[in-house]
């Protein structure tokens, strides 16, 4: 683990802004080639971000909150190192454990035996470490002899259930921080549970959890950062934070969904 500076301040952001390329009056990609064919494409920018400052201290458990288009995921991806941001900068000081978007990296035509392996090496781990959490990972999975099959003949549930174990039996072998987007939804009931209670395990273990939340309560988060259009609009205690949020914004606080 690299060095930690700053009275443990693990994760540094100064000053991010995010913007993207928005195509005004097109609803497809043929459209879009289409019109920029005829030089008809008229663009925008949209700031995601518009200038993020926040510090993450080693052992913190912190939820980004916030309503749709909020700059939540937005926020994690550049964290992760997934985007890089348009302006500002961002340090971390520790190895990520990214649970963002998990099996978006299988191969449909590879077995999930195959995808294993290549899900672990784009996170990072070698083949020996994989390897070694081989079995732990099937046995959580639950997708019992379907790991020999390709995995486009999966159900949604499947891949996600085989995808979440590989995160979640790999992330604690060098991992500082863990970064989860929105709720787990990899399973049924009891799936679930059994996540929740491996997560719990790797609070224990002193891990930095940053997730993302639509303001729900989480377990594994004492501090809440309430993000507003691109800004920091509060943060501070997550009960107070929430609190806050719901009154605002007359949510009615549920579980976490996309």
């Amino acid at each position: 683990m690299k060095e930690i500076i700053d009275d443990d301040v693990i994760i540094d952001v100064k000053d991010v802004k995010m913007r993207f390329t928005m195509y005004e009056g097109v609803n497809s990609l043929k459209e879009t080639v289409v019109r920029a064919f005829r030089r008809d494409l008229k663009k925008k920018k949209f700031e995601a971000l518009k200038g993020v400052s926040l510090q993450i201290k080693q052992g913190e458990g912190v939820a980004l909150i916030g309503r749709n288009g909020a700059g939540k995921s937005t926020l994690l991806k550049i964290i992760s190192g997934l985007l890089k941001p348009s302006e500002g900068t961002v340090k971390v000081y520790g190895r990520i454990a990214p649970l963002i978007g998990y099996g978006a990296g299988f191969d449909g035509n590879a077995t999930g035996l195959e995808n294993i392996y290549l899900n672990g090496a784009i996170m990072g781990y070698t083949r020996k470490q994989i390897h070694d959490k081989l079995e732990d990972i099937i046995e959580f999975s639950e997708i019992g002899d379907f790991i020999y099959s390709p995995v486009k003949t999966y159900s949604s549930g499947m891949t996600g259930r085989l995808a979440f174990s590989v995160a979640i039996n790999l992330i604690g072998l060098n991992s500082d921080i863990l970064l989860l987007d929105e709720a787990l939804a990899a399973g049924d009931n009891a799936f679930n549970k059994k996540c929740t209670a491996r997560l719990d395990e790797l609070r224990r273990q002193g891990l930095t959890f940053v997730m993302v939340s639509h303001g729900a309560p989480t377990r594994f988060c004492t501090r809440a950062i309430w993000l507003d259009h691109g800004l920091i609009r509060e943060e501070g205690d997550f009960s107070a934070v929430h609190k806050h949020y719901i009154e605002a914004t007359n949510t009615v606080p549920g579980p976490d969904s996309k």
